[in-house]
Parts: C-alpha cells; structure tokens; sequence
C-alpha cells in the first residue's frame, strides 16, 4: 500500500540517495560477481559493521523524519481549511431561502453584444413571521407571530446597466393604487383573481406576485427578487458595522420610535431599523418621504460595502455573508452562494457616482386623498429603465435630455475614460464635430478629439489599439456602428475615420443601435434624484405636525424637545 505523502511510485520515492547496497566504491566482489561492503572494525563499530550514526539514524534520516512530519501537520492544515471553507459554503448555502418567480416578471433583452441588464426588486415586508420581527415592529401581542407574507413595503426596483457601468434604484411609494394581476401563491395556496388595491399588498400572495404586480404597473421586466424583514434589516446594518447617516435637525418619530438630534449618527440594529421604517419624521410625513431617507440610508450602505476596510476584513467578510444569507429570502435565479456573489460583482462595477436613487412620481389618488397613483414623468422614468438608459453622465451628473447611455464595457471602463479621435474623411464640413459632440454628450471622454482623415475614405472604420476592442465596442454601439467595421491596429487609443457612406448625423446610418434615448430630464423631474456618492446629504426632518405626544400634534422637532427623558436612538 503506498503512503499517501509520497510520489507517484509509493514508498519507493523514499529510497535512501546514494548507491545501492553492493555496488558503492570500495565493495567487495562476491561469488555471483556482486560486491559487498567490508565489515567496519574498530572502537564503536559495536562489531556489527556499521557505524554509530546508522544505528541511531543519523542527521540524513531525522531530517527526513521531521521533514515528513512537518508535510503531515501542512497537509493536515490544508484538507482541515479546506473542510472549513467547504462547510462554511455549505452553511451559507443552507441559510438562503429562494422561491420561483416562474416567468412573472417578464424577460430582459440582450444588447448588440450578447449582454442583458439585471433588474432586481428589493422588498422590505412588515410581516411579524418570527418572534424576532414581534420584537422588532410590534403589534403581536394580539395576533402572535403570523404567517404569509404581509405587504411590501418598502419596494425598489434595482436596475444595473448591461453593461455595468450604471445603476438606477428607483422606489415605489407603498400607497400606490394600481391593478394586482390574478396570483397564487404556490407556498400556501393563497390565490387572487386580480384586484384593485395598494401595491403592496400583492406580496400577501406570494413574493412571485409582487413582482408580476411590479412588472405590470411599470413595464420593466423584473429578473429577480431580494425580500428582507425586520431583523433582515438589523443582521445587515450590524454586519457592517453601522451605517453612518445625518437628519437636517432633531427628530423624534413616536411611531417607528427614532429619536436623533440633529447632525451625523452611525446607526445599527434596532435604530436602523427605526431609521428605514420612519414615515412621519421625514419630508412631509408620508411614504414619499420615506423613500428619500432610505436612499440616504442605502447610499451611506454601499459606501460602506465599497470602502477597503469592509471587504478586505476576513471577520468582517463572515460576518457579512452569514447576515446577507440569513436575512434574505431570494429567487431560485439568486438562490447559491455563488449567483450572491457574481450579483455583488456586478454591484460593485458601478461607481456610487452613477448610482442613481429615484422615487416614482405620484400624483393624489381621486378617490381617495391618502393614496397615491402614478404621476407626470412617471411613465418616462419606466422607460428609461427599460430601455437600459443611464440618469448619469459618465462624469456622474445628471443626464440632461435625450441622453444615452452608452459609455462602458463589458469589462466595466467607464465612458469618461475613453476617449476617441474622430476624423473627417468624408469632405464635408464639421461631420468629425458632430459625431465628436455626440460621443461627449454620451458620457465619452471630453479629450475626444476631432481632426482630418490622412484622405478621402469611401467607408467608416473605427480602429482600436491592443487590448481596446471592449472600448471600441462601446463607442460602436453608441454610435450605431456594425462591428464588422472594427479594425485592430498598431498603435494606442481609438481613432474614428469617419466615410463618404456616413454624411450626415451622428449615428451610422442602418446602423443596429438602439432606440432614440427617452427624456432623463423629464424621467428625473420630481424624482427625488440623487447618487450614492452624495455623502454630505442629510434626511429632511419633516416641518409639519406629523406625530403626536400625549395625544398634542406636534412636529418631529418638538417631540424630539419634549422627550427629554427618552434616550436617543443611538445611545
């Protein structure tokens, strides 16, 4: 049986170096014409014929035995490390609970170059479904831990770019009415032939449902779903060790129970929580307010989850996966280790500067004032999103009107890192102006250059330098371009030699690219947008009477004044 530390051979490879017995210099002949070493002779020879230190082993064979001890202990660590990091991904997996979206949500399109954006709806249920969420939101004294799914709401659409150079997170107020498709919940056979109500409340039927109901209001396919409760929201602020966050004055909400003075707070747990939940401590007390404070509070999230020190911190690391997988539930698309972390790659592709958080714009329900419907701008902003369509330049401002798109690549380079030289081949005037003009208006690079073709070029090529094709990609697709057009080069850079079959306009004209951009200044309007780069902005405490103490109306300020008594939530 051969020794599992040894080579291919077995216990062979362990030989002793050196000549074999009866052939070294010095042998003796023996009959059958081998030769034998001479017998040792003298003090300490122990008259057997070899010396003191093969008796006892000598420095050669006790080197060997520690070394072959030492291969035992390493080996031994690496399979025990090995067997830890198997049970950890074991562990991990077995956190996760997934569910089929079957088809609700509908499917994304692919671009020009075979790649799809990822649309993601993120919900935050108010079901009191573990003792933990009773503990949390309250409310079970009467009812005890419930069951199904309760409303969603929190809701936000999270849409990454094809080509991972931007992100849009755009919310849906709770109060929403709107048509809820038939459903059935294949959990626990909960169905619905379709109704009229808040938006919400289709997640009662199952997290398949909301997104169907999702999808029809906006129109945006939705691939897949991430729904978290209240002691989701508290495992993952811990996780990361607070979130850091700033309130534009004192702030007491008697009802989610956040108590702040004015400034910046790092928030975990339980005040996080009270943080995201707060309705009436915000804006102008409703849920649109709301939405804002949690733009703020993910924003500062992904901050954090992009800063060196969470991602680089093996503790930290743990900590965050074992909360990440235990406070999510997902759909069968999401539902491994491994999609989580592919999803978490993309994420990270998108600098916070062109992450962009919107609210939908809503307008007053006509029959009934506490409710909202959806307002001017709003079918805009659905577009845009649909349409795989930044709200940001590749410098990360806002998208003015009718911008594209189309700066990154697939290996994520940002359009303000690409620059291209366009020159006029074609003998009209300002053809390498325009279709220069077009590209920065794109997000591309404001050293894009423009210049004369060496001559007259009776078709438009675009050349790129080594390891430049994925930038040339890009500006071909945002320029319309086939890629047959593509041609690799000697030199460095992109160089756009524009044709005599390109005479006018700045997309190629027959070209594959996509539909004329929707108007991001109209989707933006009165979207409350901001980008997760905005590190400075602090939640506006609401100026209105929008909670109560001891039954007087009064604003979040002044209870905050009149609760001395009560720790803050951060205390």
């Amino acid at each position: 049986m051969s020794d599992p530390w040894d080579g291919q051979g077995g216990r062979a490879t362990r030989s002793r170096s050196g000549p074999a017995p009866g052939t070294g210099p010095g042998a003796a002949p023996t009959g059958d014409g081998r030769r034998t070493v001479p017998e040792a002779r003298g003090p300490g020879s122990g008259g057997r014929g070899r010396p003191p230190s093969a008796r006892r082993g000598g420095p050669a064979r006790r080197r060997r035995r520690v070394l072959r001890t030492i291969g035992i202990c390493l080996a031994v660590l690496v399979l025990g490390t090995a067997g830890a990091g198997w049970w950890f991904y074991e562990h991990l997996n077995g956190n996760i609970q997934s569910y089929s979206l079957d088809g609700k949500g509908g499917a994304e399109k692919a671009d020009a170059f075979g790649r799809t954006p990822i649309n993601i709806l993120v919900m935050g249920s108010d079901g009191r479904t573990s003792k933990a969420d009773c503990k949390l939101g309250g409310g079970c004294s009467a009812t005890g831990v419930q069951t199904g799914g309760g409303n969603a709401d929190v809701e936000m659409v999270v849409h990454i770019s094809a080509d991972r150079s931007n992100a849009t997170v755009m919310s849906i107020p709770r109060d929403t009415m709107t048509d809820i498709p038939a459903c059935e919940d294949t959990e626990d056979g909960l169905s619905t032939r379709g109704y009229h109500g808040q938006i919400n409340s289709a997640l009662r039927y199952g997290p398949a449902c909301q997104v169907a109901a999702v999808h029809r209001l906006t129109g945006i396919p939705i691939d897949h779903f991430v729904q978290l409760d209240f002691s989701g929201v508290v495992k993952m602020s811990d996780a990361v060790g607070g979130v850091s966050v700033c309130v534009s004055d004192d702030v007491y909400d008697t009802y989610s129970h956040l108590k702040l003075s004015q400034g910046k707070h790092t928030l975990k747990g339980k005040a996080a929580l009270e943080f995201v939940r707060s309705r009436h401590g915000f804006g102008d007390g409703s849920d649109l307010g709301r939405t804002v404070s949690q733009h703020i509070f993910l924003s500062a999230m992904i901050r954090k989850f992009k800063s060196a020190g969470t991602l680089t911190d093996p503790t930290a690391v743990y900590a965050l996966a074992d909360a990440a997988t235990k406070a999510l539930t997902v759909d069968d698309g999401l539902g491994s280790v491994k999609k989580l972390i592919a999803l978490a790659a993309d994420v990270n592709k998108v600098p916070t500067r062109r992450m962009t958080f919107t609210t939908m714009q809503t307008a007053p329900d006509p029959s009934d004032s506490d409710r909202v419907v959806v307002g001017a701008g709003a079918r805009t902003l659905f577009s845009t999103i649909a349409e795989d369509r930044s709200l940001t330049t590749g410098s990360g401002k806002k998208a003015g009107k009718a911008t594209a798109s189309a700066s990154p690549t697939a290996s994520a380079v940002p359009a303000s890192r690409i620059a291209v030289t366009v020159q006029n081949g074609t003998g009209i005037t300002g053809r390498a102006a325009a279709v220069a003009a077009s590209l920065v208006d794109q997000g591309f690079a404001p050293a894009t250059s423009t210049g004369n073709a060496a001559g007259a070029a009776a078709t438009t090529t675009l050349t790129y330098g080594s390891g430049q094709k994925d930038e040339a990609r890009t500006a071909a697709e945002a320029l319309g371009l086939p890629t047959a057009r593509l041609r690799q080069g000697t030199g460095t850079g992109l160089t756009l030699v524009i044709g005599s079959d390109w005479p006018s306009g700045s997309t190629y004209p027959g070209g594959s690219t996509a539909p004329a951009p929707a108007d991001t200044g109209a989707a933006v309007s009165n979207a409350h947008a901001q980008t997760a780069d905005q590190a400075k902005t602090c939640a506006e405490v609401s100026p209105y009477r929008t909670v109560a103490l001891g039954g007087v109306p009064m604003t979040p300020a002044q209870a905050y004044a009149a609760a001395g008594s009560k720790p803050d939530s951060d205390d």
